[in-house]
């Protein structure tokens, strides 16, 4: 039984040790059935190893919190089918399909609610990912698709400055069944925004997707960093702006809870951790 589970369960690590896009599967399923609460986090833990054990005794089958065979079987449609074990298109459903989605949001490509279904908007980030690596852009997950999703992610070649001078609250990565695409910097309202790094303004308005009054700043190697639910643009589109210079004021506008600066970058248009950049 402990091959069985080595065997579906070990995948190469997300971001850090212990989290695998096969995991993350699982606690869809398990969310699924009303057994998983947590972050679709992909950490094999506490909460979800609880939930397999709830299902393996409501199922009858042996009590050990390990996802054997039995409780894949016992999962249903959300065990059937583990990652890369078939092609995934519109359509599909089921544990491969939320690992899928997993890789994705790793990746820079979040493609909404980890649920396991491949609706539109789990087709539209796959588009963009296979865009990003080269890909024939078809939407159909296969083998060249996750071969690309088995190597290296993008990363910062630069540093960047601490954009306001606030700790960090929400950081990059899983969040409840969603993706954070960048951090959170909760603020004072109004407290100061400075660029980055150098660069030149492509955007400077309204963003009707949730990020409310929304600054992006175009750099060198096709790296863009966004500055979002603000109170005040202080800059306009076109305008060359310094590394450190104001550009805005932290506020709570669009899909705020409070104020805060949300930082996102992307390279090539995949959302990047900015953390280890940040000076």
């Amino acid at each position: 039984m402990l091959l069985a589970l080595v065997g579906l369960l070990t995948l190469a690590p997300e971001a850090g040790a212990g989290r695998t896009a096969n995991v993350a599967g699982l606690q869809v399923g398990l969310h699924a059935r009303g057994l998983y609460r947590g972050t679709i986090d992909g950490i094999m833990g506490p909460a979800t190893r609880r939930g397999v054990r709830v299902l393996q005794r409501r199922a009858g089958i042996p009590v050990d919190g390990i996802a054997g065979p039995q409780t894949r079987r016992a999962l249903g449609r959300y065990g059937r089918h583990k990652y890369r074990g078939r092609m995934l298109h519109s359509g599909r459903r089921g544990w491969d399909v939320a690992a899928l989605q997993f890789k994705l949001a790793w990746h820079g490509f979040p493609s909404g609610t980890l649920d396991g279904v491949f609706g539109s908007h789990t087709d539209a980030a796959l588009r963009r990912f296979q865009r990003w690596a080269g890909l024939g852009a078809d939407a159909v997950a296969g083998p060249a698709t996750y071969r690309a999703l088995a190597r290296g992610r993008g990363h910062i070649p630069f540093g960047l400055l601490r954009p306001v001078q606030a700790p960090v609250g929400d950081r990059f990565g899983p969040r409840g069944r969603r993706f954070h695409p960048g951090i959170d910097m909760p603020a004072s309202y109004g407290a100061r925004v400075g660029a980055a790094r150098g660069g030149r303004v492509v955007r400077a308005g309204w963003d009707s997707g949730g990020y409310g009054y929304l600054i992006v700043l175009r750099h060198r190697h096709h790296v863009r960093t966004f500055y979002a639910h603000l109170s005040h643009i202080g800059v306009h589109r076109g305008e060359h702006v310094r590394a450190g210079e104001r550009i805005g004021r932290v506020g709570a506008s669009g899909e705020a809870t409070g104020p805060h600066l949300h930082f996102e970058v992307r390279r090539r248009g995949a959302a990047v951790n900015p953390l280890p950049a940040l000076r």
